[in-house]
């Protein structure tokens, strides 16, 4: 069979487009280790579609999350903000029905869920596990909030230091929000929202005993906002669950077993924060001898990929020790050990104190850690 020319540089063409589709369309994991009795998922709680004042068709947030590694995701379009309504009928659960089905087909799980925007106070809060997310549609917002409680949703404080209500980035707390605690209603704040972390709410699930979220609250297509091609990542809640279903996530949100994932920044309870670093930093110990002075080198690998900042908490007798060093994300890292000339001869254990200061267990306060490592002097 003849092919003239034209055609054949068409198909060849047309070849290379689809191999590039077949080869770009991956997954790629989020490399962050399970803890002893939990799943840790990779959550995204808040984000956006053209339903409301997003950009992508819904089943699109399904398939940027599976190939973003995540696990689950929820649906959040405003209920009172319709920007699209004269090109798409005002349906609340639409962008949900939609989704859910490449979710399933992707095997990431989608829930369906709502964003009530109301002024400050008590701002946006989202509510997620609805089952009709068109009940929320009240002129009062403690009537939207009431509707979400008796259908056993989620409900969490959105971006509580967003310019948009708070011109200078500062969050605070509101008697709406009180109300809404001691009812039972608030059960999360978006510590992390988009790129800006709030230290105050940070502090406030502390206090009050809410659970910490970090979420994109995306509208444009993912790749726009984040240069995930460039190791770029939307934030994230880490969701310590039983079972990686609807049902073991929820869970884990109401008894409160979450982390946030924002750029280099861990943030949670020391009992969460503590079994991450422990399944992720391993120290291979040193070789050789240290003579008088001399120095060894141990070796410290990151098997999650969050980076490890150590920052030095204090000294110890015999040996000095780096004051300060950053161990990347699923890499290794020389770790120089030296004499001070005091030790005899023989092994000895060290318990080196470090402050993880990108790993956040209060505001400005990193978790407390001790590298133990066996170092063997030699007679000068």
């Amino acid at each position: 069979m003849r092919i003239d020319r034209p055609t054949a540089v068409l198909a060849i063409l047309l070849a290379g487009v689809v191999s590039l589709h077949a080869h770009g369309r991956y997954r790629t994991p989020v490399r962050i280790p399970d803890i002893p009795g939990y799943l840790t998922l990779k959550c995204d709680f808040h984000m956006h579609t053209v339903f409301s004042d997003g950009k992508v068709w819904p089943d699109v947030r399904a398939e940027e999350a599976w190939r973003e590694g995540l696990d689950a995701i929820a649906i959040t379009d405003h209920i009172e903000y319709q920007p699209h309504k004269a090109d798409l009928p005002t349906n609340h659960n639409r962008s949900y029905e939609i989704a859910k089905p490449a979710g399933d087909t992707l095997q990431v799980i989608v829930i369906r869920g709502s964003e009530i925007t109301r002024s400050m106070p008590p701002g946006h809060l989202n509510a997620i596990f609805l089952k009709d997310a068109s009940k929320l549609e009240t002129k009062n917002w403690r009537d939207a909030v009431k509707a979400a409680q008796d259908q056993g949703a989620f409900i969490f404080w959105n971006h509580p230091g967003w310019t948009g209500q708070q011109p200078d980035g500062v969050a605070r707390w509101y008697d709406e929000h009180t109300e809404l605690l001691q009812q039972g209603a608030l059960k999360g704040i978006e510590v992390v929202n988009t790129r800006s972390y709030y230290p105050e709410a940070h502090r406030w699930c502390l206090e009050k005993k809410l659970t910490m979220l970090s979420n994109s609250d995306i509208h444009a297509p993912l790749n726009l906002d984040f240069d995930v091609h460039e190791g770029d990542h939307r934030p994230i809640t880490l969701v310590f669950a039983r079972e990686r279903t609807a049902e073991g996530v929820r869970e884990a949100l109401f008894n409160r077993r979450t982390a946030v994932y924002s750029g280099e920044m861990l943030v949670g309870e020391e009992r969460f924060l503590r079994p991450i670093f422990e399944r992720s930093l391993v120290l291979i110990p040193p070789t050789g001898r240290i003579k008088g002075k001399g120095r060894v080198y141990a070796q410290l690998r990151n098997e999650s990929e969050v980076p490890i900042t150590l920052k030095a908490a204090g000294k110890v007798n015999g040996v000095t020790f780096p004051g300060e060093l950053t161990v990347p994300g699923l890499k290794t890292v020389l770790f120089e050990i030296r004499g001070t000339g005091t030790m005899r001869e023989g092994e000895r254990t060290f318990r080196l104190p470090y402050e993880v200061t990108n790993w956040l267990v209060e505001p400005e306060k990193g978790l407390r850690v001790e590298l133990p490592v066996a170092v063997r002097f030699a007679n000068p």
